[in-house]
């Protein structure tokens, strides 16, 4: 019964940890206003570029991974439960996706995927983020590559880990390709926008 209480009370604070919308939080104190009323809509790291606060952008972005992380390292050395630790990093992730504190519509969740695979396997992290850095280069395209990366990695954890941590790397791999599904359409109708140039006016 305590080890129920005990997995139940780790994932949803990691939920909750997930759940705290830092870019609508940063540039709200920047002084932006309401980030979900610029660009996109989303409150990620993309979209608070959109607002040419780079340092606002890369504050966002080092946050939100660090959600996954925490999640991750929390549960496998201070609190000792290492069995626990991907499915904590999950939980994270879930909140970032579907926050309680913004209606359940919050960001497309490859910064926290980013932070959560670094957290369980710095060798998977840094395999994974040069998958996003070859196809980044080769197509200028930083949804494609984050898509890209998010099937790899629970292949790349699947053969590196040795251990069940790619079943919820997959699981993650499903939302983030839900989240995408608008940037999916765009990369197939060859309109998504490309890194390093601005979007045309339409």
């Amino acid at each position: 019964m305590d080890q129920t209480i005990t997995i139940i009370l780790v994932l949803l604070l990691s939920y909750l940890l997930g759940s705290v919308p830092f870019g609508l939080v940063i540039t709200r104190l920047g002084g932006l206003g309401d980030i979900r009323e610029i660009g996109s809509g989303n409150i990620g790291a993309t979209n608070v570029l959109r607002t040419g606060r780079k340092d606002l952008a890369l504050a966002t972005l080092l946050l939100d991974a660090g959600k996954g992380a925490i999640a991750v390292l929390t549960t496998a050395y201070w609190l000792e439960l290492p069995e626990l630790a991907a499915a904590a990093g999950m939980a994270a992730f879930i909140g970032h996706c579907f926050p309680v504190f913004l209606k359940f519509n919050g960001g497309k969740g490859v910064a926290t995927f980013f932070g959560t695979i670094f957290a369980i396997s710095v060798y998977l992290g840094l395999a994974s983020g040069g998958v996003w850095l070859l196809v980044a280069l080769v197509f200028r395209m930083s949804s494609l590559a984050g898509l890209a990366t998010a099937a790899a990695a629970p292949i790349i954890s699947y053969y590196l880990t040795g251990t069940d941590t790619w079943m919820f790397l997959a699981a993650m791999t499903a939302v983030i390709f839900i989240r995408h599904r608008e940037n999916i359409g765009r990369i197939l109708a060859g309109t998504e926008s490309r890194i390093g140039k601005k979007p045309k006016k339409s």
